[in-house]
């Protein structure tokens, strides 16, 4: 017998479908959303400078509140479209804008000057890379405006959608690279328009999309098909290149130098050599005598037998020097695997006579402090060697080249792991005017003070390769604990004699009539720097900003910012400013200007404050969450993935209990007020208790992470959701057994208004929290997003005052 499905059986089969289709649908489009946002900031990284990686967070967050907008001033005309062919046409546009974007990207060269038409150009690419993020807005406010009786599980969808996007960006960059990564999110919006659509033709339209892209991506698979065209302004000349690969850190390449010379480049822009030469046969050879002529050597002069912790050996530079000079143990931690093990120990292995590979070479891939933190061994030398991190991610500018590597926590922290007469040398550019070597000595001062040196005048060596009459020379600052001996003095002397190129900025016994000396002499490096032309002062974790030296009266003039080495530095406060300048205008363009053309929003002012307080609320606390992290998972990556995932997952799980614990009104401040405590508790006590657990194994940081974040996200997921329901017209009843599609027409829904200020704020609060960190440091940061909850607080009851929410 056929069995047969019951009248009431049809209408539940057909709400399960429509409620699969419809969280499916925005779950898809979110994770393609955050993914591209993601590899965006990758290849900005690349392409531009690191600075403009930060682009991708204000040009996403720009884009969605466009679309918002759009869907509220053209509500009357949208509303004759049914929601299921209007979603997948939409998603199919945005795969195929996608692709679209990347050639666009790759194609466009924007270099470092402040000209009108390169700032055209920049504006152009931040305006065309908004076009994937504008239809996804799009989508999101109709079908949440639609939807408003189910906006708690739709928001759980979007938040979940992107944490599973987070999971998976490393990955993807990791195995596809930047460009088939961004490939991939126009793969997975080819899939969410096949499930939205209803129609045979608009499913055939996406498939056919997807099949597209996905021979594209294969087709791309070695890089060689799309790849980097511009970077930093320069067409690439890729004859010289032997060798590249992505990966989530940066893009590498090996490239030819000269008849004989390699050397590995990162992100088009930070180099290393590799080193072609067996270190216990180079006597009389000219890497002998290149190597032992810079001024980083005198750390091998003064310590020929000692054991070395080198943080980012590179191309093995410091390392060779070491061997070559009779150290019997030499640790190197390299923070890129590509570098570490694709090339170093992999394809160019018998290139450098298998130095990484040798018995007495200790190779480790992890972050450098992290890993000298958690060490068991004490060294006779901690080394870096112009150590730069120009590679970003999108915890935003500064987020990966500030890694913390040169704080006073730091520096207490290489001193902890020396033997008794163990050194720090660290090796900096300098300049005419100094301020990079100068502001190590000034942060290993203040470091030496809380170890109880009064007086650490004797604790210090200064060399340079030459006097300092122009800029882009390196100094080498040699820093012990107990004071140099007149031994080790006459021991640079004679290495000095021997070397005329190199010049002593500071010995003890002769401390000259410098900068180095006066900072030295002074014996109190904040009180030199607040007189001093640059910014010096020693930084800390909570404000790690080292290369940031300019003070705010140069920033206004023009004088500093003209080109040399630390361009790209100061270029960085400039991008920011930039940056925060074209967001505004967007922002007023885009989302202010046409929602009071079109009316109605006078009336709603002091409700719609709320979902911006909420918006910056969120991205400062969301922003101070990733910087603070970077240490205590031991890479700006780990720190960007780990906690948005974690955020992301545990918002989403926020806002669909939102629906049960906060169906009264009355009860709708309460998550705002855990919010503030939970914030404050963080600012005091959350520094402390990541440096007390630092030694964890990784999975064990995961589980810290996740018990630390998940309840601050809790509580984060519930007031843009509360706040939508009670602005929603249309009560949180349960699904009809019609499908969906029937559009609601009434204007007095402000759906659609309340998402483009939430995502007005976040733009704006996206740069603002890196200009609070710069200035005021990360407890400001939280500080300043616990007030912006305060904000919500006090605007809350302007919601809906009298009624309960549904």
């Amino acid at each position: 017998m056929a069995s047969a499905v019951s009248p009431t059986q049809a209408p539940v089969a057909s709400v399960a479908i429509r409620s699969c289709t419809l969280l499916s649908g925005i779950g898809l489009s979110s994770f393609a959303a955050l993914l591209l946002e993601l590899a965006l900031t990758r290849l900005f990284s690349v392409v531009l400078f690191y600075h403009f990686a930060f682009l991708s967070i204000s040009i996403a967050l720009l884009g969605l509140g466009a679309g918002g907008v759009f869907a509220y001033i053209y509500k009357a005309r949208l509303s004759r479209i049914e929601t299921r062919p209007f979603a997948s046409t939409l998603c199919s546009l945005n795969a195929i804008a996608i692709p679209i974007v990347l050639e666009i990207v790759l194609h466009v060269p924007v270099s470092l000057d402040l000209s009108w038409n390169n700032l055209l150009k920049l504006t152009v690419l931040y305006l065309c890379s908004a076009i994937p993020f504008f239809l996804t807005g799009l989508l999101f406010s109709v079908v949440f405006a639609r939807e408003a009786r189910t906006i708690t599980r739709l928001y759980g969808a979007d938040l979940l959608g992107g944490a599973v996007a987070c999971l998976c960006v490393v990955p993807l960059l990791n195995r596809l690279g930047g460009p088939n990564a961004i490939l991939v999110a126009a793969l997975v919006m080819s899939v969410a328009a096949a499930i939205w659509a209803a129609a045979p033709r608009l499913r055939a339209i996406a498939a056919t999309l997807g099949g597209i892209l996905v021979l594209l991506i294969a087709a791309n698979y070695s890089g060689r098909l799309i790849d980097v065209v511009y970077a930093k302004g320069v067409l690439r000349d890729k004859s010289w290149v032997e060798f590249a690969r992505w990966n989530a850190i940066s893009r590498v390449e090996v490239d030819l130098q000269g008849d004989s010379g390699k050397d590995i480049v990162i992100d088009a822009d930070a180099s290393t050599f590799i080193m072609n030469v067996d270190p216990h046969a180079w006597q009389g050879t000219d890497w002998q005598k290149n190597l032992m002529a810079a001024p980083p050597a005198l750390a091998n002069v003064l310590r020929p037998h000692g054991e070395f912790a080198i943080i980012g050996p590179g191309g093995g530079v410091d390392v060779l020097r070491a061997l070559a000079n009779g150290s019997p143990s030499v640790t190197a931690i390299e923070i890129n695997p590509i570098i570490a093990n694709t090339i170093m120990r992999g394809r160019y292995a018998d290139y450098s006579y298998h130095l990484y590979q040798r018995p007495e070479v200790h190779l480790h891939v992890t972050d450098g402090r992290s890993f000298v933190r958690n060490a068991k061994q004490n060294f006779d030398v901690v080394q870096m060697t112009l150590v730069d991190t120009w590679a970003s991610t999108a915890a935003g500018a500064f987020a990966l080249s500030e890694n913390s590597l040169y704080t006073v926590d730091a520096f207490r922290e290489y001193f902890e792991h020396l033997r008794p007469d163990g050194m720090i040398a660290i090796t900096r550019w300098e300049f005419q005017q100094p301020r990079e070597a100068l502001r190590v000595v000034s942060v290993a001062t203040e470091a030496l003070h809380q170890f109880g040196v009064a007086d650490p005048a004797k604790h210090f060596i200064v060399v340079s390769q030459g006097d300092l009459d122009e800029d882009g020379i390196p100094v080498a600052v040699l820093a012990k604990k107990s004071p140099f001996t007149s031994e080790e003095e006459a021991a640079v002397k004679a290495h000095l004699d021997a070397n005329p190129d190199l010049v002593a900025l500071y010995t003890p016994s002769a401390p000259g009539q410098n900068a180095f000396s006066a900072l030295i002499a002074s014996n109190n490096p904040r009180a030199f720097a607040r007189d001093y032309p640059y910014n010096v002062a020693p930084v800390d974790d909570n404000a790690p900003f080292f290369f940031f030296t300019l003070k705010t009266d140069q920033i206004l003039r023009n004088g500093p910012l003209q080109r040399g080495i630390d361009w790209k530095v100061n270029l960085g406060v400039v991008v920011l400013g930039i940056v925060f300048v074209i967001s505004i205008v967007a922002v007023l363009a885009f989302l202010i200007v046409p929602m009071l053309l079109r009316g109605g929003g006078q009336k709603r002012a002091l409700p719609l404050l709320y979902f911006v307080a909420v918006g910056l609320g969120y991205i400062l606390v969301e922003i101070s969450c990733i910087q603070r992290f970077v240490l205590f998972l031991g890479h700006p990556t780990y720190a960007l993935t780990v906690v948005i995932f974690l955020l992301l997952l545990s918002s989403g799980a926020g806002s669909l209990l939102s629906r049960r614990w906060l169906s009264d009104m009355a009860r709708g401040w309460i998550p705002l007020v855990i919010l503030i405590l939970g914030i404050a508790l963080n600012t005091w006590a959350l520094p402390d208790f990541l440096s007390a657990l630092i030694g964890l194994p990784f999975l064990l940081k995961l589980g810290v992470s996740a018990i630390v974040l998940c309840p601050l996200g809790l509580a984060m997921g519930m007031p843009f959701p509360t706040g939508l329901r009670a602005i929603a017209k249309t009560p949180e009843l349960e699904i009809p057994a019609t499908e969906f599609g029937e559009p609601a027409t009434s204007d007095d829904n402000a759906v659609e208004w309340a998402w483009a200020m939430n995502a007005a704020s976040s733009v704006l609060g996206s740069v603002l929290a890196m200009v609070i960190a710069i200035r005021f440091g990360l407890n400001a940061t939280l500080a300043s997003g616990a007030a912006a909850y305060l904000l919500a607080i006090a605007l809350f009851p302007t919601l809906a005052t009298r009624r309960a929410l549904p």
